[in-house]
């Protein structure tokens, strides 16, 4: 009954809690969200995540192998790279890190979508190319984190 009552309390707490992970300020958030061509050369790369399933967790986001931040709902990441280039992006999961290779364009900018999905015991984390339309009003709504603190 005791570890019952501890599994159901666990699940409860990673479903309702709220994670939190340092705010970049109001201007550099909304310069972000103005969605500005990169610089010549460079491809812009968005990363953002909603609310929902496992609120109380905080993931881990890389590109080609450097850490970009911690996730918690209601923020999103904005990261300028090579253009013309693949890139590895990657998230902290439940058993080891997701990723996928993404081929950048000079001059564009890119949207993907972090969300977590509930495994056995705790969350894992999966990455999602979005459209830009679609990445562009997800992100108007959030705040943008400060970058560079990973926990791995």
């Amino acid at each position: 009954m005791f570890k019952k009552l501890t599994l159901i309390t666990l699940a409860v707490s990673l479903l309702s809690g709220c994670a939190s992970v340092p705010m970049e300020n109001q201007s550099l958030s909304d310069q972000a969200k103005a969605f500005p061509t990169p610089s010549q050369g460079n491809s812009g790369i968005y990363i953002y995540r909603l609310g929902g399933l496992g609120t109380a967790l905080k993931k881990d986001l890389w590109i080609d192998g450097r850490c970009i931040g911690e996730t918690a709902p209601k923020v999103f990441f904005f990261e300028e790279v090579a253009g013309n280039m693949e890139h590895k992006i990657s998230t902290e999961s439940e058993f080891s890190p997701n990723e996928f290779t993404l081929k950048t364009e000079s001059g564009k900018n890119y949207f993907i979508k972090q969300y977590i999905k509930m495994g056995l015991v705790v969350g894992g984390a999966n990455l999602k190319l979005m459209d830009e339309a679609k990445g562009m009003k997800e992100i108007s709504r959030l705040k943008m984190a400060t970058k560079g603190k990973c926990s791995n």
